[in-house]
Parts: C-alpha cells; structure tokens; sequence
C-alpha cells in the first residue's frame, strides 16, 4: 500500500458562494506526505491572501492506492 498525499488547492472564485474558479487563478501545491505539512502551506497562502475575501484553498487528502499483484 502506498502512503497518503496531501495537497493545498483553490484560488479566487467568482463569488462568496465558492463554486465557480476564476480562469487561470486556480493553486495546487504538494503533495505534502504529512498532514502538518499541508497545513503549514494553507496557513501560508491563506494569510497572503486574507484581505481577498473571495479567495479559499482546501486542503484535499489523496486516496491510498492499493497495489494489486
């Protein structure tokens, strides 16, 4: 079985409903192998970015792949 990733994703969106991505704004950073570490990312991108109220990053945990033989 191989390890978790994580990632950082997100950007600024068309409005505070947080559905649409503004083309060409979208972020992906990682993968991060620790959770901690992710964390850090979105802590960092997210103070750049607080006087921008429509702009939001995630942090989204890759799925396990299972080898199969």
């Amino acid at each position: 079985m191989h390890g978790t990733h994580f990632w950082v994703v997100g950007g600024e969106f068309r409005s505070l409903n947080f559905h649409t991505l503004v083309h060409g704004s979208a972020q992906v950073e990682g993968p991060f192998p620790s959770r901690r570490e992710a964390e850090e990312c979105w802590r960092t991108l997210s103070e750049k970015n607080r006087h921008r109220c429509n702009v939001r990053f995630s942090i989204v945990e890759e799925p396990r792949r299972v080898a199969v033989a």
